[in-house]
C-alpha cells in the first residue's frame, strides 16, 4: 500500500510538465530547474509508486500505462489546487464568497449576461464562476456539490433538485430566405418534418425535445448535420444544410441578415420554461440565496 503522504506537490507538478512536454529538457526549462534535479524528482516519484512512469526512447519520453493513469490524477490534483488558490485569493482580496453556476446554452446566451451584470454591480464582493454545460451535466453537478445553482430546461429530469422559475423562451424555426417556409407567419412542428434539419449535438435538451415530439407524431426528424452551438447552427442553416429550431433570443442580430427568416413555432411546447435548480433540502450559503432571489426577481414572474 502506497502512503499518500509520500507524494510531494512539487514532484507531481514536475511529473505533469514532463508528461505533457514529452521531454525532460523542455520540462526543466518550463519549471526553471536543472535537468538533474528534475530527473531526481521523477525518479523519486517512480520509487514511491514502485514502477516506471516513462519509457525512455530515442525520440523522447513516452508514458507507461501507470504513467497514463497517474497523469489523470495529477491533472485533477493540480486543477483542485489551482481552484483552491483562486478561491483563497478572493478572500484575501476582499471577495467574501464565490458562487458556482452551471447553466445551459439558452440561459447563458439569452439572459445571464444582463442578470449577472446587475447582480455583480450591486454585490461587487461576491465572485461568480459560470460554466456552460448540458442539462444532464448540470443535474449531476448540483447533486454532487460541484454547482451551487443550475439553470436548465423543463424537459430535463431533475431528481434531488428544488426548482424555481427563471425565464420563458420561445422557439422559432430558422430557415433560409429562399426556403418554402420562409414566408410563413407561423408554423407547426409537424410541417417542418418534411425537410432536413441542422441539429445540436447529442446531449442537447433541445435536440431531445425535437426527437421526442417527432416520435410522438409517428415521424422521424432528418438531421443532416449536427453542431455544438447556436451560432454554428445559424451559419449552417444560412449555408443551406437545412432548417433549424432555436430559441428566438439566442439568434444574434448580426446573423439575421438578408439570408435568414425566423418563423414562430406555434406548438405549445415551443414556449419553454427555464428553471433555477439547487440541491434539494440544502441550507444555502447567504450569497447563493441572494443570487437565487435576484435571478428569480429578474424574471417576469416571482417564484418566491
Amino acid at each position: 500500500m502506497i502512503n499518500p503522504l509520500h507524494f510531494n506537490l512539487h514532484s507531481i507538478r514536475a511529473f505533469l510538465l514532463v508528461a505533457e512536454s514529452g521531454s525532460l529538457t523542455k520540462a526543466a526549462e518550463k519549471y526553471n530547474m536543472t535537468l538533474s534535479a528534475l530527473s531526481k524528482r521523477i525518479a523519486d516519484m517512480e520509487q514511491t509508486i514502485g514502477c516506471a512512469l516513462f519509457l525512455r526512447l530515442p525520440r523522447g519520453l513516452e508514458l507507461t500505462p501507470a504513467g497514463k493513469e497517474l497523469l489523470k490524477h495529477a491533472r485533477s490534483i493540480m486543477d483542485a489546487i489551482n481552484s483552491m488558490a483562486d478561491e483563497m485569493s478572493d478572500f484575501a482580496s476582499g471577495v467574501r464568497g464565490r458562487i458556482r453556476i452551471w447553466a445551459n446554452t439558452s440561459a447563458v446566451i439569452q439572459y445571464l449576461p444582463h442578470d449577472l451584470a446587475n447582480f455583480s454591480n450591486k454585490n461587487p464582493n461576491i465572485g461568480i464562476s459560470l460554466e456552460e454545460k448540458m442539462d444532464e451535466e448540470i443535474v449531476a453537478a448540483i447533486n454532487e456539490g460541484k454547482a451551487d445553482i443550475g439553470i436548465l430546461t423543463d424537459n430535463t429530469s431533475t431528481p434531488g433538485i428544488d426548482k424555481f422559475f427563471y425565464r420563458h423562451d420561445q422557439l422559432v424555426v430558422l430557415v433560409p430566405k429562399d426556403h418554402p417556409l420562409a414566408f410563413r407567419s407561423s408554423i407547426e412542428f409537424l410541417e417542418t418534418l418534411d425537410y432536413d434539419f441542422v441539429g445540436l449535438n447529442q446531449g442537447s435538451s433541445l435536440l431531445r425535445r425535437l426527437m421526442d415530439v417527432s416520435t410522438a407524431l409517428g415521424r422521424s426528424i432528418r438531421i443532416r448535420i449536427q453542431v455544438r452551438s447556436f451560432d454554428a447552427a445559424c451559419r449552417m442553416i444560412r449555408a443551406g444544410f437545412g432548417i433549424g429550431i432555436l430559441p428566438e433570443g439566442a439568434i444574434q442580430s448580426e446573423i439575421m441578415d438578408k439570408k435568414l427568416n425566423a418563423v414562430p413555432l406555434v406548438d405549445t411546447w415551443g414556449r419553454r420554461t427555464l428553471w433555477l435548480g439547487v440541491k434539494e433540502g440544502t441550507m444555502l450559503q447567504p450569497e447563493t440565496k441572494k443570487l437565487l432571489l435576484h435571478l428569480s426577481r429578474e424574471s417576469p414572474l416571482d417564484s418566491f
